[in-house]
């Protein structure tokens, strides 16, 4: 059995994408693991063939999220590992501030977290269990056209998971984030040609210092980690994986 064998896993927004990753991920390594989604009932129906609990879910609304927590309580046990994954990206120039899409951002990016962490918190202190965010670079402030607001809710995920580390520490719950440079994904490459995700891919390449991009599975591996015993150690931390961006805003905070 793997590293995780019967310990009960919960991944938000998982049934696509870096969710999706790091939800197989768990599986191989014999977690029970459960997924929420919001849209994609046909992968959600994949998941479960493989054995993955799928729970249909607007991690924004407080109410499901309880809902979510109730049903994986019963049917798999307490949570011992929460990754808090779920998250949307509308991209617009700062001058086109868009209140609804903004307000959905944060909802989701933000408060999505906050509530699913709540929601869980009974079952965490029981396994004194280990939380991931998913950030983004973002949100430390890479230069990309478009992504201001975006990166606004990426920065307080980040502000959050230490302030989480620091006020879960005393029930012996580890909290640490993931902050990812462009990764492949159905988010990164939607509504978008073959030619604009190849500029995309050729642009993230020449400002990085390894000269790629990455690919879900990246993601999967710096989380399973975070989890991991042999992160014991770890809290309060944002660990970037971006393939060595050089392009920051900024050298200061």
């Amino acid at each position: 059995m793997g590293e995780f064998s019967n310990k009960v896993v919960l991944v938000t927004g998982g049934t696509r994408g870096i969710g999706r990753a790091i939800a197989e991920a768990f599986l191989r390594e014999g977690a029970k693991v459960a997924v929420t989604y919001a849209r994609s009932d046909d992968k959600a129906r994949e998941l479960e063939k493989m054995g993955i609990l799928a729970i249909k879910c607007d991690v924004a609304n407080r109410d499901e999220v309880r809902r979510v927590a109730e049903i994986v309580g019963s049917r798999l046990g307490d949570v011992s590992v929460l990754v808090n994954n779920a998250g949307v990206m509308y991209l617009m120039p700062f001058e086109s501030y868009n209140e609804e899409l903004f307000d959905r951002m944060i909802g989701v990016n933000l408060k999505g977290i906050i509530y699913t962490t709540l929601e869980f918190l009974p079952q965490l202190k029981r396994t004194r269990g280990a939380i991931i965010n998913i950030a983004s670079n973002a949100g430390i402030g890479t230069a990309f056209e478009g992504t201001t607001y975006y990166a606004i809710t990426k920065a307080a995920v980040i502000i959050l998971t230490k302030r989480m580390a620091f006020e879960l520490g005393k029930y012996g719950i580890r909290v640490n984030a993931v902050a990812p440079g462009w990764v492949e994904t159905d988010m990164t490459t939607a509504n978008r040609t073959p030619e604009e995700i190849e500029k995309t891919k050729a642009l993230v390449r020449s400002r990085t210092m390894l000269n790629t991009t990455g690919v879900p599975e990246d993601i999967a591996n710096v989380v399973l980690f975070l989890a991991s015993e042999r992160a014991r150690y770890i809290t309060g931390q944002t660990i970037v994986a971006d393939g060595g961006r050089i392009d920051y805003l900024t050298h200061g905070i």
